[in-house]
This record gives structure tokens, C-alpha cells and sequence, in this order.
């Protein structure tokens, strides 16, 4: 009750301008919303007049449906008129074979709704009823934990004013000592209910994310050509002269519906808003028309500004609510990346998730059994000869891509020494996410059956990555990244000005279901300080020290075996 008055009273200071009001939500985010409720209004409509265009009853049992129909009931007319006129009769023989026709459209009729219902006004039904209001709970819930957050800082504030003036003042210690203590409290109440709405806004940003990259996905694809079709059914069904006429409507419909369907699958097939984790490489990088998967480009490039000198990357997980956020920002391409660069095991945990979602590892099916028979070979010289040339088999998308991956892994084992990440420790943590086999089983299982042989495969080829790929890799391949404009801290609406209470990093705080995100000893440093990641016109843009962060220069005689030197040469 107290809170819900401290709400109230919060809420009518901020009506009257009283009291400040904290913004948590991008313009991103804002937009999205605007676009669901849209969305759901639109839904909500259309399944309400598709529901009135159909004959049968929704929710109603197969037969129970083909009883009601007025095709069926015309159709028992006819066959009992037949009857009744006998087989001697024209008429009553023509009766019986069009009544017999009308009962086979009527069951045609029922199964199309029932498909229509299934395939269309139940997807509907959930996009407008639950997913979508269960979303913009979430929206609710967010707004009352900011009205507790700047409660708490407005009281919080108020109580570090009183004893400011206690202590200029003849007031006695112990109203001192009890206005601090107060203070504590409130600084406290202050840092929790910040916690509580960073991790609600992730949640919300992560839903909302997913829910703008899967629009195209949804339902639409397959509605429209329903929605067409049902009502060319509608028509047709009105009245039924004579069989042929019901025959000439249904091929000038099945016309129409040939014209217009492949249009129909034209503008899904052109939608690019749709989801990089999960889809398969070569799909995902014609889509966006990119050489380098975007998920892979933009975490290197955010790990090689922030992540190159972090103990333990790939193997230190990140917290579930900051990972699912980043992935779901990732798949819509969002532009609100800056905050992730503080948390470079986030990055390392997303880019580790793509790679293990891809349909098909990036180092293919097709050629495990030959990697597997490659790295067997017990002589090392060898060894090193037949891993290249399985390498060099890949696909076109498959080799550009782990040729970027594996340079920045090779620039990543270099800083060993601080990250304590060598070529054996990446290949153990990474390596079941390059290669695994086509087999039945759990994940578990299929990593335990392959994990050594994928071990004896990855190192070697981190060592030796110049003699592998000697090509130099330009990291910001896409030519997207730009030196971005400091963030100002006037844009982070979450900072307040007190010299007690301390932003906590959101990787630690414990987040839904016991959700408890990475705990280390890392300082943070300011946020002006740290380059983010933006985007330029379309697409990501990044911070680089200078070309050199982004250039991989070969230097084949630190990577490549003496024995070697001749074919590295040679190739």
C-alpha cells in the first residue's frame, strides 16, 4: 500500500511538473511499441471480419461443421429430390449427381475453413490476444518500476537535503544519526529499484527486438493468399447454377490466385528484416548482400576495441537477460549497441551462440568425416598439409568467413598472456561450434563424441593462421564502421548526480529465474569514455584506433613449422 501511494504521488508531482520523469526506453524501442499496438489493432480487426465471412462455426468439430453448412443442406435437398423423381426421371438423375457434387464441395468448404482457422485466425488470435498484450504488460510493469525509481531518488534526495541542513544547524546529534541512517536506507531502496528496472527494460528490449525481426514471419506470407482465396470461395459458393458455372468460376479464381500468389511470395522473399541467428549463412548473406555474417563482424569489431585483454573470453559466461538482449538487438540491427561494449563476454557469448545456431557449422557436413580422417594423420607436417587442403574445399562463404574468424582468434591468442586464452584453450571452448557431426542425439552427446577431434582440428589451424589464410583480413570489411561521436552522459537517462550511490554494472545484478549474470572485480570506466558501436546510414559503425586495429598484417614465419616454410611459400 505504501508503495502504491508513493506511486501515486510520484506520478501526480510528474503530472504537474513537479518531479522529473526518467526515460529508459531508445526512440528504437519507443518505435517498435507504436508498431505493435498498430499491429495489434490491425490483427484484432481482421480476424473479427474474417470470422463473419465464414459459413461454418469457429471452434466447432469437423462434422459439426459440415452439418451447418448451407452447402450441405442443399446438397440433402437435392439428393432427396432425386429420390423422390426416381431414375427415370432426367431431372431426378441430374438431382442426385449434383447433390453429390455440392456434398463433395461442402466437405472441400470445411476443410478449407479448418485450414483457414488453424493457418490464419488463430495465428491472428495469438499476435492480437497474448503475444502482444503480453509484451505491453511488460511495458506496464517497466513504467511502475521507474515511478518507484524516482520515487526512491526524489525521497532520497529530499532526505539528503534535510541533513544537510540538520548539520548547518543547533539540531542534536542523534537527529543527525538518524537522518544518515535514513539516507542508507534510501540509497539503498534507490540502487534496488534501479537493478529492478534494468533488468525489466532488457527483458522488454529483448521481447520487443525479437518481436520487430520476425514480423515478416508472423503471419502475413501465408494470410493474405489465404484471405484471398477465401473470399474468391465466398463467391463462388453464393449460388450454383449448374456445374458449369461453378467450374468457369473456380478456374478464373484459380487465375487470379496464380496472379497474385507469386506476387505475394516476391514481397516475403524480399523481406529483410528477418533474424541472422538460426538462418542459414549463405541465405543470410544474400539477404543482406554482406561477405561477412553481420553477428560475427560486429562482435569482432566490439571485441577487438574492448575484449582483446579480458580473461577468459568464450569460456566466462555472460548473464542469460544481457545475452538473449544482445542477440535479439543483433537480429533486428539495432543502432542501442553501446551499452555491450562493457561487457565483452556478452559479446564473446553471442558471437559463440551464432556460430552453434548456424543450420550448418560453418566448417560444413559435408567435410566432417574428412576433417575428422585429417587431423588422425599422426605425422605433424602432414597433418598441417591435409587440414589445409579440407580447408581449402569449403565453400566460398564458408572459407571467407572462417578466415575472418580465425585471424581475429589468432589476434586474440597473442594477448595470451593477459587473457590467458592460448590456441588450445579457444579451440576447447570454441571449437564444438565450428564442427560437429550430422548425427542423432543430444547436444551433450554429439559435443563429447567430437569435441577432441574438433580440438585437433581448431588449434592448429589458430597457430598457423597465416599459412592457412595468407591473405591480410581487413576486419571492417563492410566498410561500415566510423569513428562515432562520445557519448554524451546526458543521454543516459538511468545516471544520477550523487556522490553516495554507485551505478552498479548490470552483468551482476540477479536477474528473472535466478538469472545471475557474471561477478568480477572489473572497474568500469566512464561512459564517455568508451567508443560505441553506432550505425552509419544502414548499417553498423564502429571505433578503430587506427587501420592497423582492423588489419591482421601475415607474418607466416611466427605461425608456420620450419618443415613448412617451403609450402607456405608455394601457396
Amino acid at each position: 500500500m505504501k508503495k502504491q501511494f508513493n506511486r501515486m504521488k510520484q506520478l501526480a508531482n510528474q503530472t504537474v511538473g513537479r518531479a522529473e520523469k526518467t526515460e529508459v526506453l531508445s526512440d528504437d524501442l519507443l518505435q517498435i511499441e507504436r508498431r505493435m499496438e498498430l499491429v495489434r489493432v490491425v490483427s484484432h480487426n481482421t480476424h473479427k471480419k474474417m470470422v463473419s465471412c465464414l459459413q461454418g462455426h469457429i471452434g466447432a468439430e469437423a462434422e459439426k461443421r459440415h452439418k451447418k453448412l448451407p452447402l450441405t443442406a442443399l446438397s440433402q435437398a437435392m439428393t432427396e429430390g432425386g429420390s423422390q423423381l426416381g431414375e427415370d426421371s432426367l431431372i431426378g438423375k441430374m438431382m442426385e449427381v449434383c447433390g453429390d457434387a455440392e456434398n463433395r464441395l461442402a466437405s472441400e468448404l470445411m476443410q478449407h475453413e479448418l485450414q483457414i482457422e488453424k493457418d490464419v485466425l488463430d495465428p491472428l488470435s495469438q499476435l492480437a490476444e497474448v503475444e502482444i498484450p503480453n509484451i505491453l504488460k511488460q511495458r506496464k510493469q517497466l513504467a511502475k518500476l521507474v515511478l518507484d525509481y524516482d520515487s526512491a531518488r526524489a525521497r532520497c534526495a529530499l532526505t539528503f537535503l534535510q541533513w544537510l541542513q540538520a548539520t548547518k544547524s543547533i539540531i542534536s546529534g542523534t537527529n543527525t544519526q538518524a537522518l544518515t541512517a535514513k539516507a542508507d536506507l534510501l540509497k539503498e531502496e534507490v540502487d534496488e529499484a534501479m537493478n529492478k528496472v534494468e533488468l525489466c527494460k532488457d527483458q522488454l528490449a529483448a521481447d520487443m527486438y525479437s518481436f520487430f525481426s520476425k514480423e515478416g514471419d508472423y503471419l502475413w506470407g501465408g494470410c493474405l493468399a489465404s484471405c484471398l482465396y477465401l473470399l474468391c470461395c465466398h463467391v463462388l459458393y453464393c449460388s450454383y447454377y449448374s456445374a458449369v458455372s461453378q467450374a468457369d468460376y473456380h478456374r478464373k479464381s484459380l487465375t487470379v490466385l496464380e496472379t497474385v500468389l507469386p506476387t505475394i511470395q516476391a514481397q516475403q522473399d524480399s523481406w529483410t528484416e528477418k533474424p541472422a541467428f538460426g538462418t542459414g549463412l549463405d541465405e543470410h548473406l544474400k539477404r543482406s548482400g554482406r561477405e561477412i555474417a553481420l553477428p560475427i563482424e560486429a562482435c569482432v569489431m566490439m571485441l577487438l576495441e574492448t575484449g582483446m585483454k579480458e580473461e577468459g573470453l568464450f569460456r566466462i559466461a555472460a548473464g542469460a537477460s544481457k545475452l538473449k538482449k544482445l542477440k535479439a538487438a543483433l537480429d533486428c540491427s539495432t543502432s542501442q549497441l553501446e551499452e555491450f561494449y562493457s561487457d565483452p563476454h556478452a559479446v564473446a557469448g553471442a558471437l559463440k551462440s551464432y556460430l552453434r545456431e548456424l543450420p550448418e557449422p560453418l566448417m560444413t557436413f559435408q567435410l566432417y568425416d574428412e576433417w575428422i580422417q585429417a587431423s588422425s594423420v599422426s605425422d605433424p607436417d602432414k597433418r598441417l598439409q591435409a587440414l589445409w587442403v579440407v580447408c581449402d574445399k569449403l565453400p566460398k562463404n564458408n572459407k571467407n568467413n572462417l578466415r575472418y574468424l580465425v585471424k581475429f582468434l589468432a589476434k586474440l591468442a597473442q594477448e595470451s598472456e593477459q587473457n590467458k586464452m592460448t590456441p588450445s584453450n579457444i579451440s576447447i571452448v570454441l571449437g564444438p561450434n565450428l564442427l560437429w557431426a550430422k548425427t542423432e542425439g543430444s547436444l551433450a552427446e554429439m559435443a563429447a563424441a567430437t569435441s577432441v577431434h574438433v580440438v585437433a582440428i581448431v588449434e592448429p589451424i589458430i597457430q598457423h593462421a597465416d599459412w592457412f589464410f595468407p591473405e591480410d583480413v581487413e576486419f571492417n570489411v563492410s566498410g561500415m564502421f566510423v569513428m562515432p561521436t562520445p557519448a554524451s552522459n546526458h543521454n543516459n537517462h538511468l545516471d544520477y548526480d550523487s556522490g553516495t550511490i554507485e551505478r552498479k554494472r548490470p552483468g551482476s545484478m540477479v536477474g528473472p529465474e535466478n538469472d545471475t549474470g557474471r561477478k568480477d572485480n572489473c572497474s568500469y570506466a566512464d561512459d564517455s569514455k568508451i567508443s560505441p558501436l553506432k550505425w552509419h546510414n544502414n548499417g553498423l559503425c564502429h571505433s578503430t584506433n587506427s587501420r592497423s586495429q582492423g588489419l591482421l598484417t601475415s607474418h607466416p614465419s611466427a605461425f608456420l613449422p620450419k618443415s613448412l616454410e617451403s609450402a607456405g611459400n608455394s601457396h
